[in-house]
């Protein structure tokens, strides 16, 4: 039996993602708003994979003489540009790299 890999969902990213915000200190209102615009290209970019998936990355149409043609999915360029803004986004928030679990006060015994 395969275990299927759990997909986040558009809560669990934002949560992480204000998470990471919060432990860095930037609270400000301009970083939770970029949180966002990263949430909405997460999804858009769901959808641009299924359209890929669906269509191919070449599909055929009709065009406007009633001929069969044969097109690109503007949805691979669209996926491009989208994970570089969703990259770009993080590396704003200074999110690319991992952050280290905030370290816990000791007693002084080992």
């Amino acid at each position: 039996m395969t275990q299927r890999k759990k997909t986040l969902t558009q809560t669990e990213i934002k949560e992480s993602l204000v998470k990471q915000l919060k432990l860095r200190g930037m609270n400000a209102e301009f970083y939770k708003d970029l949180v966002d615009d990263y949430v909405y290209y997460w999804s858009l970019k769901k959808k641009l994979i299924a359209d890929i998936r669906k269509k191919g990355i070449r599909y055929e149409t009709i065009n406007g003489n009633g001929v069969s043609v044969e097109k690109a999915n503007e949805s691979v360029v669209n996926l491009q540009k989208t994970t570089a803004t969703m990259l770009k986004i993080l590396a704003d928030l200074k999110l690319k790299e991992p952050i280290p679990e905030p370290e816990q006060p000791t007693d002084g015994y080992l």
